[in-house]
C-alpha cells in the first residue's frame, strides 16, 4: 500500500481514508457507507436511493466476479429494473455527472480504476 498523503484522503467519522489523486480508495477494505457520503458531498453529489441501488450493484459484481462492470452490463440491468428510460447510459451518467458510472460510481463504490483510466 502507497504512503498516504494527506492531501488525498477522504475524512470519514474524523479519520483520513487514504485515497489516490482521484478519490480511489488505496485499500478496499476501507470502503463504507460513510466514505461514499464524504466523497459525494466532495463531488457535489446528493446520494438518493437510485444512487445507492447502482453503488451496491457495482459492489455486488465486483464481489462475485472480481472486475468492475460494463457500462452495457450496467444498462442492461438497470433497464430490467427501473424501465429504458431511467435504465439508459444517458440517465446513468446523469445521476453519476462526474465521469459517469463507471469512474464516479466505481469511485464511491470503493473500487478501483477501471482499465484503460489513468
Amino acid at each position: 500500500m502507497q504512503t498516504p498523503n494527506a492531501r488525498h484522503a477522504v475524512i470519514v467519522d474524523g479519520r483520513a481514508v487514504p485515497t489516490d489523486s482521484e478519490g480511489y480508495l488505496l485499500d478496499l477494505g476501507d470502503w463504507s457507507e460513510g466514505f461514499a457520503l464524504a466523497l459525494a458531498q466532495r463531488e457535489g453529489l446528493v446520494l438518493t436511493p437510485a444512487h445507492w441501488e447502482v453503488i451496491h450493484f457495482l459492489r455486488e459484481f465486483w464481489h462475485q466476479h472480481r472486475v468492475q462492470p460494463q457500462v452495457r452490463v450496467m444498462i442492461r440491468h438497470f433497464s430490467a429494473r427501473w424501465g429504458a428510460e431511467r435504465g439508459s447510459n444517458h440517465h446513468l451518467h446523469e445521476m453519476f455527472p462526474v465521469g459517469g458510472p463507471q469512474k464516479q460510481g466505481n469511485r464511491l463504490a470503493g473500487l478501483l480504476r477501471t482499465k484503460g483510466e489513468h
